[in-house]
């Protein structure tokens, strides 16, 4: 970012998606009859647990897949992923943790000014997209990061990534192109 600007950025982090394994075949039946918190799928084929803390909802595949969405940070969906295992190993299935992984990060931020999209796209042409007729924000896609930026008329931003880092790196990449950009209050 800009150092004459002091004013700092608030990235709020609203999901994180993280995968793991438990190395073991898991009865979705049994899950779903003398587990708690749960919501049995059997036309898609897997489970849905609830974690009340951290707030966590799991996707069980019989496979030993597990998906975990809704945690706030990294620690805390690696904190919840831990807890659904060890709920699994109560229930009597010889659960191993392994292959952690956070797949995708969405956070929020808010920008201090208005942002002008057609200029914007305009401007960051091969990588920015917008179609008011589809959607709203304009789209512009960092490849070596592999994240995306949704940019919206009112200097609202949402950015999805692979992982935290790479989240706060989009913003403070996109942060001066938005500048250029703004709209005259």
């Amino acid at each position: 970012m800009d150092s004459s600007n002091e004013e700092a950025l608030d990235i709020i982090i609203t999901n994180v998606v993280a995968t793991f394994r438990t190395r073991c075949h898991l009865n979705l039946r049994t899950i779903a009859l003398e587990g708690i918190n749960v919501i049995y799928k059997p036309e898609v084929g897997k489970v849905l647990m609830k974690l009340r803390k951290p707030k966590i909802t799991a996707s069980i595949w019989s496979s030993g897949k597990i998906i975990c969405t809704g945690a706030t940070s990294e620690d805390e969906a690696k904190l919840g992923a831990r807890r659904l295992a060890r709920c699994l190993q109560k229930l009597g299935f010889r659960v191993r943790f392994s292959a952690f992984k956070v797949v995708n990060v969405l956070a929020v931020c808010s920008m201090p000014f208005a942002v002008r999209l057609i200029d914007f796209t305009k401007n960051n042409r091969p990588i920015a997209s917008y179609e008011p007729e589809l959607h709203p924000a304009a789209t512009y896609r960092i490849k070596h990061l592999k994240a995306t930026v949704q940019v919206f008329s009112t200097g609202s931003i949402t950015v999805t990534g692979p992982n935290v880092q790479n989240v706060a790196t989009a913003v403070e990449q996109i942060y001066p192109l938005l500048f250029e950009c703004q709209k005259p209050l």
